[in-house]
């Protein structure tokens, strides 16, 4: 399987220069980080068992692009981990580290850009070439039915991952609309800036997992 059909990029993927350099600059400032492409976070009874996948955008510095798990070491994780812990779709308890014992249940989390961007943004390019990863990790899951993007360039890239128009799928917080065969619901970043700046609550974001887990249990 070439790096451009798996699911999951290599150690030293070389295929975002911009982001191969940076990671290569933090590896040799921090050698005891991840410093890698992120893996998605699977729950320990497999693939076959995954009707949810979270998309975020890309690993923190000194989030995921740390510890090694998606929003693993940041504020994002706090909320985003509590918040699936609260409605079933978790197990556990989040202590902000990989070995933290915290458990998937149903549920998979990747994110759209693998690896960690300079001033966490991520170009178009950069985008669009993880894409190559991102279509293949939403076909793994035999079972998916829903899928959740959080901010709009995950929302973006995953209704193009699913074969779908980007202008038919207008990215809104509390989206949910049938696309690619799936259910997507979209909702704003569980980032600090976010949350500090009022533009996403936890009440908002406890909402969309509502929505989410009533789906689910349809």
């Amino acid at each position: 399987m070439t790096a451009l059909t798996a699911s999951e990029p290599s150690r030293d993927c070389q295929l975002c220069p911009r982001l191969h350099d940076f990671i290569a600059e933090w590896r040799e400032r921090e050698p005891s980080w991840f410093n890698a492409p992120v893996p998605t976070f699977l729950p320990p009874q497999g693939e076959d068992t995954v009707q949810l996948l979270i998309v975020g955008l890309a690993p923190g510095l000194r989030g995921a692009n740390r510890t090694g798990r998606p929003f693993t070491g940041d504020y994002a994780g706090d909320l985003l981990y509590s918040t699936l812990i609260a409605h079933g779709l978790a197990r556990g308890e989040f202590k902000a580290r990989p070995d933290d014992g915290l458990e998937l249940v149903g549920t998979a989390i990747t994110n759209a850009v693998r690896c960690v961007p300079p001033e966490n943004k991520p170009v178009g390019a950069e985008i669009s070439t993880c894409r190559s990863f991102l279509v293949p990790t939403i076909a793994r899951f035999p079972k998916l039915r829903a899928v959740l993007a959080l901010g709009s360039i995950a929302h973006q890239s995953t209704v193009r991952a699913l074969g779908e128009r980007v202008a038919a799928y207008p990215f809104r917080h509390g989206g949910q609309l049938p696309a690619g065969g799936i259910m997507l619901f979209s909702s704003y970043h569980c980032s600090r800036y976010n949350t500090n700046t009022g533009v996403l609550t936890e009440e908002m974001f406890v909402n969309v997992f509502s929505k989410i887990a009533a789906f689910l249990k349809k």
